[in-house]
């Protein structure tokens, strides 16, 4: 069989046009109405729009015929506030108002704080947002976080007791309105949010995906929002 019409070909093309419809699907109509500003499904093979903490750590690697963006072991980079320390970003885009989608996975074994993390409102590396999607809730997992010149804090009002990873891939998204300061996230259930949080210290940033500590893949990005500038100095 001609590799272009492989079975695997036709599962990969079947399984992306089924995420698609369904995040099409699921979206509220304040979110169908902003513009897509990012997509990345990693198929060219390479991630250059993408700034990672430590190039060392990152790449992209085939799964069949499809491409994922793989954190495959911890970064070498020490944060100046404790905070995670596996990130990449995406390079030249800040947004105010937007929908993130994501496609991950975790590859770490099973324990407590096992985690894949979502960023945004990325303004330096001391000051931003991030979402941990961790096994087991605590005071440190689990939740949404601000990173504002001091260690991490947690500034969820509700989230669930932990995020059930396996070795699939899991559908996330984040819902941010910087007028209101609302943050929603959503797993797997794109209509009910799994933690919530309302916060104006940031109102613009960068995006990005990663972890504290683990490993996981990444595939399938797409950001629906409003391009902000940053403020001139």
């Amino acid at each position: 069989m001609n590799k272009r019409f492989s079975i695997s070909s036709i599962v990969a093309i079947a399984g992306a046009v089924c995420f698609a419809l369904s995040m099409a699907e699921e979206q509220p109509e304040r979110v169908k109405e902003m513009p897509l500003v990012f997509e990345e499904t990693f198929e060219k093979g390479e991630a250059e729009r993408w700034q990672p903490s430590d190039t060392n750590a990152w790449k992209v690697v085939a799964e069949g015929d499809n491409h994922v963006y793989s954190l495959f072991k911890d970064c070498e980079y020490s944060p100046p506030v404790r905070s995670p320390n596996n990130f990449s970003l995406i390079k030249k885009l800040t947004v105010s108002d937007f929908v993130l989608d994501v496609k991950m996975k975790s590859t770490e074994p099973e324990y407590g704080h096992r985690d894949l993390c979502l960023f945004f409102g990325y303004q330096d590396a001391s000051h931003f947002y991030y979402v941990h999607f961790g096994s087991k809730a605590d005071a440190n997992a689990n939740s949404i976080f601000i990173v504002n010149g001091k260690p991490r804090e947690s500034i969820a009002e509700t989230r669930t007791s932990g995020t059930k990873w396996d070795e699939e891939y899991h559908i996330a998204r984040i819902v941010r309105d910087v007028t209101s300061g609302k943050i929603e996230v959503f797993f797997d259930d794109m209509k009910k949010p799994v933690m919530t949080a309302t916060d104006k210290t940031f109102t613009w940033g960068r995006l990005g995906v990663g972890s504290f500590d683990d490993t996981g893949d990444f595939d399938d990005i797409r950001i629906r929002g409003i391009k902000a500038e940053p403020p001139s100095e």
